[in-house]
């Protein structure tokens, strides 16, 4: 935990407390305990975990900071990345995790209460349900999402979960920049702009990362996101 530490700071200006360190060393114990048993992460190697999960899902920090981080949604969180480690950092953050696929959604639920975090819900369903409900729609400082889906189909489940002046973020490889561009149109229908990406690069890792960044300057029209699935088959702005 050393190495995620001091990286921590040096690449984030992130400190990790002693009760931060014991939460991320309970959070790999259950994490590598969880995967003997069922298909959590391809991930499991303790050192890839601290570089790959933790200190990648920190790196949002570069991003959110001076930002208001309220009500943070995270889409398709899988084992909880990047929702969890942030929440660990910033124990304030009011947090949704979105996961429609149960064991990973059980496991988030068991990590919450392992570590004790307080003012996170779980929710087992579909971004584009979610976001049709009032009490979710245009609600949120951030909407967060790693590995779900190319940016054109990604947005549509981010955005209509944004409040204007709020944002999103798609944490990307190196498709990072030619899919900021495909999907230029699509941000533009759902009311946001792209505000900069943000070129992360971590220790070991030789693929360059980007943090697309997107600012939410109008509202989303009405009928967006379409029904579940929809985005993924006719991604907006495609045609």
């Amino acid at each position: 935990m050393k190495e995620l530490i001091k990286n921590a700071w040096n690449l984030f200006g992130v400190r990790i407390s002693d009760a931060q360190r014991s939460a991320f060393e309970i959070y790999e114990q259950q994490l590598i305990e969880w995967n003997t048993r069922m298909n959590l992460t391809a991930i499991d190697d303790p050192k890839q975990i601290r570089v790959k999960h933790f200190l990648d899902s920190l790196s949002c920090t570069l991003a959110m900071r001076s930002t208001p981080t309220d009500r943070v949604i995270d889409v398709g969180t899988g084992a909880g990345f990047p929702g969890l480690p942030l929440k660990i950092i910033f124990p304030s953050i009011n947090l949704t995790l979105i996961e429609s696929v149960s064991k990973k959604a059980a496991f988030c639920e068991h990590i919450c209460q392992m570590i004790n975090l307080a003012d996170v819900e779980v929710l087992q369903e579909r971004a584009e349900s979610i976001a049709a409900r009032q009490d979710f729609r245009e609600m949120g400082d951030w909407a967060i999402a790693r590995a779900v889906a190319t940016l054109p189909v990604l947005v549509e489940y981010l955005l209509p979960l944004v409040r204007v002046g709020g944002y999103a973020v798609a944490m990307k490889g190196e498709s990072g920049p030619a899919e900021a561009q495909s999907a230029e149109r699509a941000i533009h229908i759902l009311g946001g702009q792209i505000q900069q990406l943000i070129p992360i690069t971590l220790p070991g890792v030789e693929e360059q990362r980007y943090l697309v960044v997107i600012e939410k300057i109008a509202a989303t029209p009405d009928c967006y996101p379409r029904r579940v699935g929809i985005p993924a088959k006719r991604p907006l702005g495609a045609d």
